[in-house]
């Protein structure tokens, strides 16, 4: 069953700092479990949830190349940390720091992937923005989604070249800043 498209309302929505967004997918992202903050906060019931695709979530702001690194991490049985943007059923939209992780069975066979996402810091935030919004231009206005993605995430690695550091590290450089500055 495909869910209807939510079209964005530009509010923001927050939740609790002491609060952890988990979901869980199988190995091709369909969502099998979804705790009640998710449930909460992405507005959604959980006979809504399960059984769809992990990205009927997906706002439409967020850089296809930035899921593209993460697929590709993932596949290559490395977790990932990202910030993501993420779409409500109602069209409010909330930021999260996500940490996704590939779980396996008692063989070591890929079963699906474990996410648990935080709030992150505005700070974070603001840093990230211009970031995503100039890869999501440089999406749109390429005359193909294949080859949006193929020139966004050049444009990510420049950037994170430029500034000599991996997506992680960037990662982790903004929460050790965000640490740091509330010492």
């Amino acid at each position: 069953m495909a869910r209807p498209k939510h079209h964005p309302t530009g509010i923001g929505r927050k939740f609790d700092e002491s609060e952890i967004i988990v979901s869980k997918t199988d190995e091709r992202g369909v969502i099998t479990y979804a705790n009640d903050v998710f449930l909460r906060v992405a507005k959604y019931a959980e006979h809504e949830l399960l059984g769809q695709q992990h990205n009927c979530i997906r706002h439409p702001d967020m850089p296809r190349c930035v899921f593209q690194y993460l697929w590709d991490e993932l596949h290559a049985g490395r977790e990932v940390f990202a910030y993501v943007v993420n779409l409500a059923s109602d069209g409010a939209h909330y930021w999260v720091f996500a940490h996704v992780t590939p779980s396996y069975d008692r063989e070591g066979k890929l079963v699906g992937y474990h996410s648990s996402r935080r709030v992150p810091d505005r700070r974070a935030i603001r840093f990230i923005e211009p970031i995503y919004r100039r890869l999501k231009e440089i999406e749109d206005r390429s005359s193909s989604v294949k080859q949006g993605m193929k020139e966004s995430m050049a444009e990510l690695v420049r950037i994170l070249g430029d500034a000599g550091v991996s997506y992680d590290e960037l990662v982790f450089s903004l929460v050790d800043q965000v640490e740091v500055e509330n010492v």
